[in-house]
This record gives C-alpha cells, structure tokens and sequence, in this order.
C-alpha cells in the first residue's frame, strides 16, 4: 500500500503544481498582454522560420543521440526506427496531458520493436544523464552571471539557489557513473552521445538568441545558454507535468531577474518557446498511436526513469 500511496501524492503534486503554474502564466499573459502582442509584432518572419530551424536541429540531435548508445548496444538498429520511436516519446511529452512521459513511450516502443527490455530501460538513463550532464557544463556560466549579480543586491536568494543546484550536479555525475553499465567500454558512443548533447543545446541556445534578438534584448549566446541552464533544472523537479507551465514561468523569472530582459519579452519568448517545440514534435503523432497499448502495459510494472520533460 505504502509506495501506491506515494505514487499518488507524487501524482497530486504534480497536478497542483502544473494548475498553480498555469494560473501564474495566465495571470501575466492578462497583466501584459498589449505589450506582448507589440513584442512579438517586431520579430520577422525569418527569425520565427530560423528558431524553428534550430529547434528542429535540437530534436534530431536528441533522437541521435539515443540512437548512438542503442547502436552502441545492437549495432543492427536502424536509423528510421529511432526516430520513429523518439518522436512518439516527444509527442508524448509535449501533447498528451499525462503523467505518463515520454520516456515511458520510448521504453515501451524499444520493447514493442524488439529490443532487449534491459538494454532499453540503461540505454534512456544514460541517455537522459548525458543531457543533464551536458547542462551542467554549461552552468558555470549562469553561476557567474548569478554570483555577480547576488553580489551587487546582496540577496540571499540568489546566494543559495547555485549552492543547491551544484548539488544536484553532484548527484546527477554520481548518477551517470553507476548508470553507465555496458557502455563503460563504449567510450565513441558516449563521446558521440554526448557531441549529439552539444548540438542539441546549441539548437535550443541559439533559438532563444534569435527571438531575444528579434525583439530587441540582446544577449550573448553564453549567457543565454547559462540562464537556461537554471530553466532547464528547475523544469526537471517532480511538481508539474512535463515541466508545463514551470518552464514558461521560469523563463520569465530567470531571464528578467538575471539577463536584465523586459518581462514583455520574456514572456513572449516562452510562448514561442513552447509552441515551435510542440510543432517539432507533431510528427510524433503518427507513431504514438501504434505504441500507445505497449505503453499502457509499461505502465503497469511502473519501470525507473530517471526524469520527466525535456532533455
């Protein structure tokens, strides 16, 4: 009874937590709504195709790299079945109001296609800590521009929040190296695994640069990638589902507080954000159906994934 009972409340959190976050968005979406508007009328149209191109880039590079530790593991495994498989997990994620995500779609659609159910169920922890891990390089950065901030206001929220989120570094490098398993010897596809983390960065970095750009924030590419470094770890706290309305909330907070950016902007920034993410995702929806009765049974045994959202 007792771990069916944690599971609920852990369940319950994250609704409240998805419902209070969507109503805090709500509310500055109706607070400022006029100058969004006049924010998102001054970016041209081939700033929202070029965003959409890098986001697109972010995703490809997620599916690859997957498919590297799978290959890595099955050097038979194909290309097209990746990515057939990675998509429904990222429609998952990104359109289906569940608690379950999309790496339990990715596990179910692996074993429904054949792979081995240990290999698979490794292969998305190591894939998951290779995109917390490729993060954390980059949060010295946001940790600079934090620091030197916290250290002209003197507050002391600033002071602790990098303390806290080092720890949680900590735990994720501590993580990736017991999680490692069979690709310990696999160091080409935890090199590539880990370049494929680079480029996916670089697609989510420079797409929120060219919206910010378009509207007039400027920002360097290094101090956009650190402040979302902190976007990135707070969306992957168990309080809401798929990070739905914590990212957006987030972005705002962080970005005006620490990049000096109009809230205006911010908040258009996340909007855009999320909606050409969830466009990358559509084609998703061709694959999620087939894979939908293998996921329902995964559901079932609830098997270990390491976090939820995106990676």
């Amino acid at each position: 009874m007792k771990p069916a009972r944690r599971t609920s409340w852990r369940t319950l959190i994250r609704y409240a937590g998805t419902l209070l976050a969507i109503i805090l968005m709500v509310y500055l979406l109706r607070q400022r709504w006029d100058e969004i508007v006049t924010s998102f009328s001054q970016l041209a149209w081939w700033r929202l195709l070029l965003a959409f191109g890098f986001i697109l880039l972010s995703r490809f590079s997620v599916i690859g790299r997957w498919h590297m530790l799978l290959r890595s593991a099955d050097p038979e495994t194909d290309w097209r079945k990746t990515t057939r498989i990675a998509y429904a997990g990222l429609f998952a994620t990104n359109f289906l109001p569940t608690t379950i995500g999309g790496d339990v779609v990715r596990l179910a659609g692996a074993i429904q296609s054949g792979f081995d159910a240990a290999v698979a169920a490794a292969s998305l922890v190591v894939d998951r800590l290779v995109g917390m891990f490729g993060m954390a390089l980059i949060l010295p950065v946001g940790l600079a521009r934090i620091a030197g901030l916290a250290a002209l206001s003197n507050t002391v929220l600033a002071a602790a929040l990098p303390q806290s989120l080092w720890q949680r570094v900590r735990r994720v490098a501590q993580r990736l190296l017991s999680a490692l398993g069979i690709w310990r010897k696999q160091r080409i596809a935890l090199l590539s695994s880990l370049g494929f983390t680079f480029l996916h960065m670089l697609g989510f970095f420079a797409c929120l640069m060219v919206l910010l750009d378009g509207m007039g924030e400027s920002m360097s590419f290094w101090i956009v990638g650190g402040l979302w470094t902190f976007v990135y770890f707070v969306t992957l706290l168990p309080i809401s589902i798929n990070g739905l309305g914590v990212q957006e909330v987030s972005i705002v907070g962080i970005f005006t507080t620490f990049g000096g950016i109009s809230e205006p902007s911010a908040l258009t920034v996340a909007l855009i954000f999320r909606t050409l993410v969830m466009l990358a995702s559509l084609p998703g929806a061709a694959f999620v159906g087939s894979i939908m009765p293998a996921v329902e049974q995964q559901a079932k045994e609830e098997p270990l994934v390491p976090v939820e959202g995106e990676s």
